[in-house]
């Protein structure tokens, strides 16, 4: 193969190689938007699990209490009844002292009641949250998912056929300048450059003038000695050249 259809060859592979890029873009993005509503999905149904563990722990605990309540109000029923019954002062003040202890067991009872009470209240309301967003995210996955999974077969496609038509032209380069390339390629966006003033085209930076010269004077592929992408001559266009005079 002459130096000329290498070149060719090169600009064909680097268009098809930037195409890929796009469709590999698109498949990634595709994908993301699909994974990423699956995965706000799974952390509400997480949470929600979560919520309502919370709620039942409280609930049970809020139970508790409320059955000690019970308790304590029959304590204090029968605390009543001794004062009642008491014949000394040493038996009323006895009295009198356990009903004021139960008083204020029953008081924080209560407080830790309608602490928990508002707990439960606080984790329903984001249970009712949660399962509003899962209906709504639920409803979204339901209208794209479908979509998504027809654009990423048709994106996959167009994928393959370029595939194609890449293993078709890498097999008009010689071998070792394919090597060269996809080295390049592994570091670079593009791995092909052009000069047409002595300056390369993807870095800007200018060609030493020796090698400017021999790019000129015959067919030839180099390295630019700057950024070493494979770099090569294309003559000037005619506006191009016009516009080179008039400066």
């Amino acid at each position: 193969m002459s130096i000329p259809e290498q070149i060719r060859a090169l600009e064909e592979l680097s268009s098809v190689d930037a195409e890929l890029k796009i469709l590999d873009d698109q498949l990634n993005q595709e994908r993301a938007t699909l994974a990423a509503l699956k995965a706000s999905l799974k952390r509400l149904e997480e949470k929600r699990k979560s919520d309502l563990l919370s709620v039942a722990a409280t609930e049970k605990a809020r139970n508790e209490l409320v059955t000690d309540v019970r308790l304590m109000m029959q304590q204090l029923d029968h605390s009543r009844e001794k004062l009642n019954r008491s014949r000394t002062e040493r038996e009323s003040n006895a009295a009198q002292r356990e009903l004021e202890e139960l008083r204020k067991l029953v008081r924080d009872r209560e407080e830790d009641i309608n602490k928990l009470t508002a707990e439960g209240d606080v984790v329903r309301t984001q249970i009712e949250a949660s399962e509003a967003e899962t209906a709504k995210l639920q409803a979204e996955l339901g209208s794209t998912e479908g979509d998504i999974h027809s654009k990423v077969a048709e994106v996959e496609r167009d994928r393959e056929a370029k595939l194609g038509t890449r293993g078709a032209i890498t097999k008009r380069l010689p071998p070792t300048l394919y090597r060269r390339y996809e080295t390049l390629r592994t570091k670079k966006p593009c791995a092909i450059a052009q000069t047409t003033d002595g300056t390369c085209t993807a870095c800007h930076m200018a060609l030493p003038p020796q090698l400017f010269h021999r790019l000129r004077r015959e067919p030839m592929i180099e390295q630019c000695p700057s950024c070493q992408r494979l770099i090569y001559f294309v003559p000037p266009t005619p506006t191009r050249a016009a516009e080179a005079d008039a400066k």
